[in-house]
């Protein structure tokens, strides 16, 4: 079994305290964290992280004894990361309150490590950063909403996708285009899932006041869910996630079929990142709307 703290809510600042202070939890406590918000784009969430949803988290880090915090983002397409890191106003909260920011798509080669899982849809494997394999503890924060481009939804997996660069690598002549191979693929999908075998999340926090339930990931149709998520299984994240978002009515490869048969969370489970049925989630909550909502979600669950 794991733990799902669900927060019923509209405050993105207080419910971020409350999914975390439920799980009762700390894997930050005197470690150096490296923290992953969703940051492909600047526009505002759930296009990409709100800026209250963040600071609020590292925050709460801090209260939590957190070490060292380093945000480490590679952001696109589009603009530079720096500039969607400027935009999304990174830099003065790191001045603020004083945590380092890693911009990955500037990062050297020497700061990437090839990783090959067994039996992977990737064709040579993909480049990985070091900071985030070798790091003491990792925290994500993810949004709530659909992936019009293959992915069908961006959820906690697919936050792996901005720690492999898009153009880098062994190839001579400017890299190899790892976002292309990725988005080209009919595997795109099972491709997502393996980016996460190269590393484990501590903790993770998915900011779903407001989602897409179609489009995405910078723009779509939005909808109001008023849900803050925490836990520390990624496949349990996202099959609530999309349990909220068949709530809400979504497209129909995000609708259809069992959740557990989203090629996303199918193959995350086949490699063993987490739970493997609906069964193995408990949603805990910590107020009387909260658990209102969340027999909702468990309905769908329970589902399929």
């Amino acid at each position: 079994m794991t733990k799902i703290s669900l927060v019923h809510t509209t405050d993105r600042t207080a419910g971020t305290r409350k999914a975390i202070e439920l799980l009762k939890i700390n894997p930050v406590k005197g470690k150096a964290v490296v923290l992953k918000p969703n940051f492909n784009t600047a526009d505002p969430a759930p296009g990409s992280t709100d800026y209250d949803t963040l600071y609020s988290l590292v925050s709460t880090l801090k209260e939590m004894g957190a070490g060292k915090i380093t945000l480490a983002e590679r952001s696109g397409p589009g603009p530079s990361t720096h500039e969607i890191m400027e935009k999304k106003g990174a830099f003065r909260m790191a001045k603020e309150l004083d945590f380092d920011v890693l911009d990955l798509q500037a990062m050297p080669k020497d700061g990437w490590v090839l990783v090959k899982p067994k039996d992977s849809h990737w064709k040579d494997g993909f480049l990985f950063p070091k900071i985030y394999k070798e790091a003491e503890s990792v925290v994500l924060t993810c949004c709530l909403k659909t992936h019009q481009f293959g992915g069908h939804f961006t959820l906690s997996l697919k936050c792996g996708v901005g720690m492999v660069p898009p153009g880098l690598g062994p190839s001579s002549e400017g890299g190899y285009p790892y976002m292309n191979e990725l988005h080209s693929s009919p595997y795109q999908r099972q491709m997502i899932a393996e980016i996460n075998t190269a590393y484990t999340p501590d903790l993770i926090v998915l900011d779903g006041v407001e989602a897409f339930v179609d489009g995405g990931p910078h723009v779509g149709t939005r909808k109001n869910a008023n849900v803050i998520l925490g836990g520390t299984d990624r496949i349990a994240i996202d099959a609530v996630g999309v349990a909220i978002l068949r709530l809400l009515g979504t497209t129909p490869e995000v609708s259809e079929g069992k959740i557990f048969d989203q090629d996303q969370i199918k193959r995350a489970a086949e490699l063993g990142l987490g739970v493997k049925s609906a069964k193995e989630i408990e949603i805990i909550t910590g107020d009387k709307d909260s658990e209102e909502y969340a027999e909702k979600v468990r309905g769908v669950l329970r589902r399929g």
